[in-house]
């Protein structure tokens, strides 16, 4: 009955807790791990070091501390510990118990209860909550404040080479991190210091590669090297020098697989300005499907330059390219293999539910079946997602000799793990020498977020065309109903709907901007400046359909929008099949005859047919032996003589007459009137004549009413593509964005469409022409379009992600057009990776002046928010992988799909529906006219049911008349990327409406996850005004490959603000003007251990906001309201009584917590503490991370739990370290379980 059995003996020294000695103390077993812990003298309440269970000492070893100590087993705080009569063992008694036997000694005992009461100490009153405490402590659980993001960048362990041609920077979190000694000698360091091909960053990659290429991981492959080098830094530079540097070690081939055929001729270009001009590129596309090294392709050596599209393409015979590589590389092949703009090959590991790509896994079988070969991956934006690391095998983040055994188990850590695990997967990658991730620095980058809001024709347009989509909808499902046997075909037609839907009000949303997009251009180019717009679509299959349909010669230029609409109406509006043609009587007839003799066995004449088993003649036999005659004989017989089926007599059959429908015989005198003259073969008898009538005149009136629905439909069709052709809809964005900037003549395009659409020298119509004059082919008219735009001949440049990804439009030195870049942008795309790759083409190394950038966007939905995200993410450089969630946005907070966007989400659908109260008032309502909010969930219903995320929708009648019910699926709760797109086809007002909502709903979880410590801000900055390094730091792991160790740093730290300090900021807050009435210094209204809690208040960043400064721990993250600081705080007019609650808090801090002296984590507790221990484990981490997540598993304080990233950096010698925040409650256990406490002991 939860009685300790016998104590086994103590033979280990047990160790002592929270540093007491085992002299005078005692020794007591846990409750919860069960492990021995000596108590020190005095102590009676303690907290186990391993479990963290909160436990006091038994009321025997309290009362009686003179008698030796007996050893005892765990308090169970769930029971009564008694002691024995007998023996004196402290036994756990469960509540209610009266009798039973102690298990140590066997005596009966009995409780007395009137003597309990000795053993329990008086009820303390409830603890009083300290809410100034539970605030701080939200604070420090918020991280610190955001320090520099960025610091300038030179290799720290190399000297060889010029300096980059422009300034480099990386986040300071990876400069935190130093790459491992470097070992290996270039065969070409000499070639490369004469000529300065390449500069010193370059030169380093180069070292780190090769030095990486010469390890094995665990699996026996080649370990593989990372270039994460931002766009523009000089990758492609860096490849060429790799190939050359392997070139001279007599490995002659390499494969390059990159993006766009197009990028050959970069690469030739890298490989000659590094001095390979010996070695070939061969262009896979222009190769035969045969082995590559045979006579007749002869391609020996050299580099192999193909896509990755060729990568998945195989001929008709089915040899593919993938197998051609492999056979060309060889068995045992160790030269390079490079996956340049690796990211193409992601979504090799999808979400749930979907495929993997095959590109990803063509990639993926690449790499294993040539196990030796030296993988490089290249990618500006190459992990901006956990899962798009899948293909990157050769890293060794996983599989053998790792804590994961396959990705699976990675991805899981990673996601876990929170914001800040994929900053310190890019550290590790760095201290083991398998990574660089260097950036431009965007100084000198002008970045302008332009409105181009939506003019007054444009909204109207706009929202004409929303209520065509919803009325289209509505018909289209009313067209369906007659369809009851195409439910197949009608799920496809949702599917192309909703496409179609997405991609009609993308193309609306970018013709919105066209006309900002020229004005914009037309004053750049006036202020001598060239221009560059990028989008995402071209149109191109609209254009080419239209031609197609309507000649090569047209009035105007194709409205994107309206062919889209056209082709969707014309190929998939549901119309009933055509009736055929009515019957004439003699297929009636055959009809009739067919169903007579539809019973097997049974003749037309009404006799059994006798049916002969056939088989096959064999060489011997021919058919007639095998027949024989009698069958023949007895079948002419049954013939001669058959029954009238009117008077039933025997009859000559040649005497009767017989019916072609029914075939029955009969008698010409037997029918009424006689048959005298002779009738033809075709003849009827009366019954089924009348029948043959009565079918004709029955299929004729369901024909014609089939006809009528047919004929009724195609009108309707018809009906609808006259309104489209009636809709006024904007033209194709490229098409009208190059005739406004002057045509082709003046404006270069670098896409991925053939043919395009050009105004006619009169000025009168346009015609359709090919991109590309006799001059130059197809495949070479984006390369000479960009020479023209380089050589001054043309200063706009318009480019699509398809034609532009590798280019490089800089302000060149080396070019003839140095003018300054204007880079507008007249579609985003939703990734804001893909956004940095398309930015990246106009601010690149060795340019003469930085880009300027114009982010356009309309005032519709989403797109102002995103390109706010995007312009922040540039103006601050950050790409995922380069180890610095500040680097850019904070993605966690603005990423609509992540977790917190689905629950937004889910929230705003249950309110919309009434399931649930909306915790924000709507847009445009008051929370004190519930009328208004009512009035919105109406139009908010009524919207979405009109974009088919409502679905089964009935109108109320009754109490509930004119409401709308209906449910949403459960798979759109929590699908945000289908809310944002189908909110693009909702009219302007309620669209901006509910995505207010939206955002306004996340923005209250997100903060709700702050202030409840649940949010993962990645890495965060620990401030105080002294941070000094304590003893000597720790080595706790040393990893196997690349020697790069976990060390353990203890760190002390003062947070406190002196009161002439905070005096100090006052006073220049209000000598510059700036201050406001209600600064000053303030007290709490309620009093804690007799103390009241001190702060100095002013007005912060937006009105009414007001930055806190506290005496024990600075300047708080979190600015609060003035409602907010006058409800809990009042005002202190007297300085006097300021200066000595101040001082006395900064006093009483430097020794305590904000809980008091009583604090039941006693000296662990660092709430609100001046003076405190940081202990951060820096270094490599993630080979370890499993064991450190399960020792944070056993912490008692939800806080000290999390896998925190920080980033400290000493005062006194700026030494800056980052990696994870262990509690100080918590370094025992983590340090226990990566088995190196021995290390710690002085």
């Amino acid at each position: 009955m939860g009685q300790p059995s016998v104590p086994p003996p103590l033979t280990p020294p047990a160790p002592p807790l929270m540093g007491g000695g085992a002299s005078g103390g005692c020794q007591v077993r846990c409750a919860g791990c069960r492990m021995i812990l000596t108590v020190g003298a005095g102590l009676t309440e303690f907290v186990c070091p391993t479990c963290q269970l909160p436990q006091m000492l038994p009321p025997e070893l309290v009362s009686r501390t003179h008698l030796p100590p007996v050893p005892a087993h765990g308090i169970d705080p769930t029971k009564i510990q008694l002691p024995c009569a007998h023996c004196k063992a402290i036994l756990n008694v469960p509540h209610g118990l009266s009798r039973f036997a102690c298990p140590q000694c066997g005596i009966d005992l009995a409780v007395d209860i009137s003597k309990l009461k000795q053993f329990f100490p008086p009820r303390l009153p409830p603890e009083e909550v300290n809410e100034v405490a539970i605030e701080v402590e939200r604070e420090e659980d918020e991280g610190g404040m955001v320090g520099e993001t960025f610091t300038d960048y030179l290799p720290p362990k190399l000297s060889i080479g010029p300096p980059h041609p422009d300034h480099v920077v990386e986040t300071s979190s990876l400069s935190a991190v130093q790459p491992p000694e470097p070992t290996y000698d270039l065969k070409i360091k000499d070639d490369l210091e004469i000529s300065k091909a390449l500069s010193c960053l370059q030169i380093e990659t180069l070292v780190y590669a090769c030095q990486r290429h010469l390890h094995h991981l665990q699996s026996g492959a080649r370990a593989g090297f990372f270039i994460g080098d931002g766009a523009g830094v000089g990758k492609g530079r860096t490849i060429a020098g790799l190939i050359w540097e392997n070139w001279h070690h007599e490995r002659r081939k390499a494969l390059w697989i990159s993006v766009g055929s197009d990028l050959k001729f970069d690469a030739r270009r890298d490989l000659d300005d590094v001095g390979a001009t010996c070695v070939e590129v061969h262009a896979l596309n222009k190769l035969p499907y045969s082995k590559l090294d045979s006579k007749s392709v002869g391609v020996r050596e050299g580099v192999v330059f193909l896509t990755y599209s060729s990568l998945i393409a195989s001929s008709e015979k089915g040899r593919s390219r993938l197998q051609q590589l492999v056979q060309w590389c060889g068995s045992g092949y160790d030269g390079l293999v490079i996956f340049d703009e690796c990211h193409k090959a992601k979504n090799l590991v999808p979400e749930a539910g979907g495929q993997p790509t095959r590109t990803g896994e063509a990639v993926l079988e690449l790499q294993a079946r040539l196990p030796e070969a030296r993988v490089v991956y290249c990618s500006a934006t190459g992990a901006s997602e956990p899962r798009n690391l899948g293909y990157m095998m050769r890293l060794g983040l996983w599989g053998a000799g790792t804590c994961f055994p396959n990705f699976r188990e990675f991805l899981g850590a990673l996601d876990k793990g929170g914001v800040g695990a994929l900053e310190l997967v890019a550290m590790d990658m760095k201290a083991r020498g398998m990574y660089v991730c260097r950036t431009l620095s965007y100084k000198g980058v002008e970045f302008e977020i332009v409105e181009a809001p939506l003019e007054d024709h444009m909204t109207e347009m706009y929202k004409r065309a929303a209520e065509f989509w919803a009325e289209l909808r509505v018909e289209l499902l009313s067209a369906s109903a007659f369809l009851t046997d195409e439910k197949p075909n009608s799920s496809q037609v949702w599917r192309v709907y909703w496409a179609s839907h997405q991609r009609f009000f993308r193309h609306m949303c970018m013709a919105a901007k066209v006309p900002a997009a020229v004005r914009l251009s037309k004053q750049a180019l006036m202020e001598n400046k060239c221009v560059v717009i990028g989008l995402q679509s071209t149109g191109e299959a609209r254009t080419e359909e239209a031609v197609t349909k309507y000649g090569l010669e047209l009035d105007d230029f194709i409205s994107g929008p309206r062919e889209l609409l056209l082709k969707f109406v014309e190929e998939n509006y549901p119309l009933p099949e055509k009736p055929e043609s009515l019957p004439g009587e003699e297929s009636v007839k055959e009809l009739q005859r067919k169903r007579h003799s539809a019973t097997p066995g049974v003749s037309l004449k009404g006799r059994v047919r006798k049916v002969a088993k056939w088989k096959p003649a064999s060489d011997g036999e021919s058919d007639e032996d095998f027949e024989p005659d009698s069958e023949h004989e007895s079948t002419e017989s049954d013939d001669e003589f058959q029954i009238c089926e009117i008077c039933n007599t025997e009859e000559e059959r040649k005497k009767l007459l017989q019916c072609s429908c029914c075939a029955q015989l009969v008698h010409p005198s037997c029918l009424v009137p006689p048959m005298i003259e002779v009738v033809s073969e075709e003849w009827s008898c009366d019954l089924c004549k009348e029948r043959t009538d009565e079918y004709l005149q029955a299929r004729h009136a369901y024909v014609a009413e089939l006809l009528k629905r047919y004929e009724a439909a195609v009108e309707r069709k018809s009906k609808i593509l006259e309104i489209i052709r009636a809709l006024d809809l904007p033209n194709n964005p490229l098409d009208d964005i190059i005739d406004q900037l002057g045509g082709p003549d003046k404006v270069a395009e670098m896409t991925g469409r053939r043919g395009m659409l050009v105004r006619a020298s009169t000025g009168k119509g346009v015609t359709y022409q090919a991109r590309n004059t006799k001059d130059v082919t197809m495949e070479m008219v984006n390369m000479n379009e960009k020479q023209l735009f380089m050589d001054g001949k043309k200063f706009v440049a318009i480019i699509s992600e398809a034609g532009s990804a590798g280019v490089s439009l800089q302000a060149d030195r080396r070019a003839v057009n140095q003018r300054r870049r204007v880079h507008l942008t007249l579609e985003l795309p939703w990734s804001a990776d893909r956004a940095i790759q398309q930015f990246g083409r106009t601010h690149r190394s060795n340019q003469a002046s930085a880009p300027e950038y114009r982010l356009l966007f309309t005032n519709l939905g989403g797109e102002r928010r995103f390109a706010s995200i995007v312009a922040k993410r540039l103006e601050t450089l950050g790409a995922l992988t380069q180890g610095d969630r500040r680097a850019g946005l904070s993605l966690s907070a603005y990423n609509y799909d992540s977790a917190y966007g689905k629950r937004a989400l889910m929230v705003m659908y249950r309110g919309i529906m009434e399931q649930d109260s909306l915790p924000v008032v709507p847009p445009g309502c008051s929370s004190e006219k519930p009328e208004t909010i009512q009035e919105f969930i109406m139009k908010a219903k009524a919207a979405l049911v009109s974009v088919g995320i409502v679905r089964d929708t009935v109108l109320g009648n009754g109490k509930d008349s004119g409401k709308l019910s209906g449910r949403i699926v459960d798979s759109d709760m929590h699908d945000v990327g289908r809310f944002l797109n189908r909110l693009l086809g909702l009219p302007p007002d309620i669209q901006n409406r509910l995505f207010e909502l939206f955002v306004g709903i996340l923005d209250l979880l997100v903060q709700n996850a702050r202030t409840e410590g649940h949010f993962d801000s990645g890495i965060v900055d620990m401030k105080a005004n002294v941070i000094e390094l304590q003893g000597t730091p720790k080595t706790v792991h040393v990893d196997q490959m690349s020697g790069a160790s976990t060390v353990m740093f203890t760190f002390t730290m003062d947070r406190g603000i002196t009161w002439e300090s905070a005096t100090t900021l006052l006073d220049e807050k209000q000598k510059d003007g700036l201050g406001s009435a209600t600064d000053g210094f303030y007290e709490s209204k309620r009093e804690w251990l007799g103390r009241r809690h001190f702060l100095l208040a002013f007005e912060g960043s937006s009105s009414g906001m007001f930055k806190i400064i506290r005496p024990a721990v600075g300047e708080a993250i979190r600015e609060m309201t003035l409602a907010e600081l006058k409800s809990k705080y009042r005002r202190v007019s007297s300085l006097e009584k300021a200066r000595s609650g101040w001082e006395n808090e900064y006093e009483v801090s430097s020794k305590q917590c904000m809980h008091g002296p009583n604090c039941k984590l006693g000296n662990f507790c660092t709430v609100g503490r001046r003076l405190q221990e940081v202990n951060v484990l820096g270094g490599l981490i993630f080979p370890i991370w499993g064991t450190i997540e399960k020792a944070l598993s056993k912490q008692a304080r939800q806080s000290h739990k999390r896998l925190r990233v920080v980033r400290i950096e000493t005062t006194t010698d700026n030494q800056r370290i980052v990696g994870l925040l262990v509690a100080n409650a918590a370094v025992e256990s983590v340090l226990q379980d990566l088995a190196w406490v021995q290390d710690l002991d002085p």
